[in-house]
């Protein structure tokens, strides 16, 4: 059920939901906007109808316009994107420090209204949210780096992980994770039409948007190359689902780029629905039980850091999994 609503008091009959609409399921016949149950059933839950009234006099998916965000007067200026995009940085030096978990829960509530392919929002993001933990992790990586670069030598391409070892040893040096004190990864089934594609894009949403928190990131090509190849049995021990394939931002340019297209629609959309339809969930110890459900899935990871100034909440030494739907929106 889409539970499409219409304010008939506030309508204005102006149709401009009906030809916004993708799937153009929403017709005037009866003069207000309608969707009949037929043909609901191909709705792409976009929520334009939602999006584009002028009147906010259409709820959808449970969503009411009351409660949605109004964009006028409101988005940055294009001065202030360029300057965003521009002015980001990969980071490789971390404050010892945990992000706050209001901070962290931010992010990833912002990072889920990425879009995906065919509004699939099947992205899931899994987040070490302690310090401590992945300082444990970390070691566990290094131990067994240290033992294949003794006994077998490492596999062509990636010899260079031979001085990456050697600083490790000689200097503590902290390549993988460069000290940072969490870790993320996105991922998304096999099954949808751009699962790696939408890995990226939630990423870079979420890397964009902690930009303006002061929190620094990089992406993880190292972290993300040793555990889908030379180490695979760290899937399971961070909670990631097996038989997952991984792509990184090193890695973009070896899969097919997505088409945007730009057209004066966007000028019509007047506000964003607020809330989310799957509330994020802390499940702990039973991310691994849960996560075994879950079809085989498309992998990359970022890390990141708080760069501000701060006390942060401390979790514990055990990694909390934190695993999100994307709400999404085309």
């Amino acid at each position: 059920m889409i539970d499409f609503n219409v304010n008939q008091e506030t309508c204005t009959k102006c149709g401009q939901c009906s030809s916004d609409c993708p799937a153009r399921i929403i017709t005037m016949a009866s003069g207000y906007p309608t969707i009949t149950q037929e043909n609901g059933a191909n709705c792409y839950r976009c929520q334009h109808c939602l999006s584009i009234c002028p009147t906010a006099s259409i709820s959808i998916l449970g969503y009411d316009p009351k409660n949605s965000l109004t964009l006028k007067g409101k988005l940055p200026d294009t001065s202030q994107m360029e300057l965003l995009i521009k002015g980001r940085r990969a980071v490789r030096q971390y404050k010892p420090e945990n992000i706050e978990s209001d901070v962290m829960k931010k992010l990833l509530e912002v990072a889920c209204y990425a879009p995906t392919g065919r509004n699939s929002r099947q992205v899931r993001f899994t987040v070490i949210d302690n310090r401590a933990t992945l300082i444990e992790i970390r070691d566990e990586m290094m131990a067994k780096l240290v033992k294949t670069s003794r006994e077998v030598g490492f596999p062509a391409g990636m010899e260079s992980f031979s001085n990456y070892v050697k600083q490790w040893e000689e200097e503590g040096t902290d390549f993988i994770f460069r000290g940072a004190p969490h870790f993320i990864v996105a991922s998304a089934p096999k099954s949808v039409v751009t699962p790696v594609e939408d890995c990226l894009i939630a990423l870079t949403t979420f890397e964009l948007y902690a930009q303006t928190l002061g929190i620094g990131t990089v992406w993880d090509g190292l972290a993300k190359w040793l555990i889908n190849d030379l180490f695979p049995e760290f899937k399971s021990r961070l909670g990631i689902p097996e038989a997952m394939a991984a792509g990184a931002k090193e890695a973009a340019a070896q899969v097919q780029a997505q088409a945007a297209t730009i057209s004066g629609l966007s000028s019509y959309i007047t506000r964003v629905t607020y809330g989310l339809p799957y509330p994020a969930s802390i499940i702990g110890n039973r991310i691994a039980a849960v996560n075994q459900q879950i079809s085989a899935r498309s992998t990359t990871a970022i890390t990141l850091a708080q760069l501000t100034q701060g006390n942060a909440n401390e979790a514990g030494t055990r990694a909390q999994m934190i695993t999100r739907m994307l709400p999404g929106g085309r």
